[in-house]
């Protein structure tokens, strides 16, 4: 594992993350139940698009997913307050190759924080959904089993914060048989992209 020291965010964190797999849109390669997501290919050609190119392309950004970037260190300190722990900041993580990454929006001593600031009706929404089954949101499982397995965590905490409505703070325990499938789906992904810009040639 590496952790590369730079700001999220900032130009030299989208350079480490160009043409990588992240843990965000491992989603796109394996659905919350293990099996193969309908979108893996799709992704498969943007990180080929961004291999081939060495540019990042613009993505699609709401007022929404601005909106909880502003509101992360807010919930942040929540987080520490409630469940007194110390946090801090970090980069992008990779694996020793660098084929593989994750941005964890807070490490702790021993384990890391995921942290979503949605609109009020999607957090109303995980808020029954964690009193009534004691579960996450299940869109971004995927993102926290590859982070737990790429930090090589036992567990990771998941937060959804709204500044007006109750929180949720959830601890979630490593899933081995579903971070062995994931894993597989990411290997694949790397052959993938390696055969294809072998096969179109390399810029």
């Amino acid at each position: 594992m590496k952790i590369h020291n730079v700001e999220q965010g900032s130009e030299a964190w989208f350079q480490l993350r160009l043409g990588v797999p992240s843990a965000s849109r491992f989603k796109d390669l394996l659905t919350p139940t293990g099996k193969p997501s309908a979108s893996s290919e799709k992704y498969m050609h943007e990180l080929l698009a961004e291999k081939m190119s060495g540019k990042r392309f613009e993505s699609f950004d709401t007022y929404h997913m601005k909106r909880g970037r502003e509101l992360e260190p807010e919930a942040a300190d929540v987080f520490s307050f409630q469940e007194d722990l110390v946090c801090r900041e970090v980069g992008f993580v990779t694996n020793n190759e660098e084929t593989v990454g994750c941005s964890p929006d807070r490490l702790t001593e021993d384990s890391g924080l995921e942290i979503k600031c949605p609109a009020h009706n999607t957090h109303v929404k995980y808020l029954i959904d964690y009193h009534k089954n004691g579960e996450m949101p299940t869109e971004y499982y995927a993102q926290v089993q590859g982070t737990m397995w790429l930090m090589d965590f036992s567990d990771y905490w998941f937060m959804s914060y709204h500044p007006d409505l109750p929180n949720v703070i959830m601890k979630v325990q490593r899933d081995d048989s579903y971070i062995a499938s994931l894993s597989a789906a990411i290997a694949k992904l790397l052959e993938d992209l390696e055969s294809n810009l072998t096969l179109i040639g390399r810029i």
